[in-house]
């Protein structure tokens, strides 16, 4: 059975991780006959959004608590997750992924990944092991793999170029369709960069599952 490993950037589209993103991406895990196991940093989130006003709410909260809402519990800090034991990495998007996993957010194009969150991305890559990201999670690529690395947020021009500007390679991609890098055993896929619905993120997801358990 294949071992997959899953970063999660907390609980929540616009402060953690997509929840019908990472929802989708262990259904799918699992209905292909592989196994997953969560992961997520154990540090506090940039900020906390209500995410029915759309306000900055006190206190703060925990990336790694708020995750192990998603994974009912069985969640480890990301500081555990060791690339040997994984077939391959998928991430899931979500403001999280630009806020608490990296900068990006913030940053731009100056942005800088969460360490413990390079240590384990590099540990795949280096390993020449798959890995697959979605929503804005791929705004770590380039942070990532070298220079002219192919990848996709959807169609969004300004993000788009921000990833050119840190090294990436974009390409256009619809919501139901994923971009693959054979050489360096990477898929990418907009999910609800683009998706006016769960369907829409569901197409795209289940490729790119199934492309990456394909590669592993």
């Amino acid at each position: 059975m294949k071992k997959i490993a899953v970063i999660l950037a907390g609980c929540g589209v616009y402060d953690g991780a997509e929840i019908n993103e990472a929802v989708l991406t262990l259904l799918h895990i699992a209905k292909a006959g592989a196994s997953y196991q969560c992961f997520a940093p154990d540090i506090e989130q940039l900020h906390t959004i209500n995410h029915l006003s759309g306000e900055q709410m006190t206190p703060n909260r925990n990336v790694l608590v708020e995750a192990a809402r998603i994974a009912r519990g069985d969640i480890k800090a990301l500081t555990l997750l060791d690339a040997n034991d994984f077939d391959a990495l998928i991430v899931p998007g979500g403001f999280g992924a630009a806020k608490n996993l990296c900068d990006f957010a913030i940053n731009g194009s100056q942005a800088q990944l969460n360490p413990e969150m390079l240590r384990a991305a590099k540990a795949f890559a280096n390993a020449k092991k798959p890995a697959g990201y979605m929503c804005i999670a791929p705004a770590m690529i380039p942070l990532i793999y070298s220079a002219g690395v192919k990848t996709t947020i959807g169609n969004d021009v300004d993000t788009a170029n921000a990833l050119q500007s840190l090294g990436a390679q974009h390409i256009d991609c619809a919501v139901d369709d994923i971009v693959i890098d054979e050489q360096h055993k990477l898929v990418s896929t907009p999910a609800y960069m683009l998706a006016q619905s769960i369907l829409d993120a569901d197409a795209g997801i289940e490729k790119l599952v199934a492309a990456l358990l394909k590669m592993s």
